[in-house]
């Protein structure tokens, strides 16, 4: 006969279950808010954008490789159309600006599980604190772009 109830399974978050996840919330809502700014910005005209509001739509069917060499050779004007982090660049343009938004959402997993690594080590969690570096170290190599292998 066994018994119902099983020692490992607990119902509480642990220490860093709790800090991922609050770290994950504050980084969550950051990123909207940014992107509630940055559009705000965009569509009041507070910047300048690339592209002006009035004439987006004659962009919206356009793949994005097309769409950036069209905002490129009509107000960019950049040695070639900017892919990869080239968009770090151009955030003096209010359209571009949205991106800063975008990238705190794509990287705040980073941070999160940074974050969480003292706390392991503190536990004696060797296992986990090593994963957690090796997701920290693979996270931030893929998005530094060194990689790129194509397409994008």
């Amino acid at each position: 006969m066994t018994d119902s109830k099983c020692s490992c399974v607990t119902k509480e978050a642990s220490e860093e279950q709790m800090l991922y996840a609050a770290l994950l919330e504050k980084g969550m809502y950051a990123g909207i808010g940014l992107l509630f700014i940055t559009f705000a910005i965009y569509v009041f005209g507070i910047v300048s954008p690339a592209v002006p509001l009035s004439e987006i739509a004659k962009y919206w069917s356009m793949d994005s490789h097309t769409y950036l060499e069209a905002i490129n050779q009509n107000a960019l004007h950049l040695p070639h159309p900017p892919t990869g982090w080239a968009w770090a660049t151009l955030l003096h343009k209010s359209d571009f600006m949205n991106f800063l938004g975008i990238a705190l959402l794509a990287g705040i997993t980073i941070f999160c599980y940074a974050a969480i690594i003292p706390t392991l080590l503190k536990k004696g969690d060797k296992a986990y604190a090593i994963m957690c570096i090796a997701e920290v170290l693979i996270l931030a190599l893929a998005a530094s772009g060194l990689l790129a292998v194509g397409g994008h």
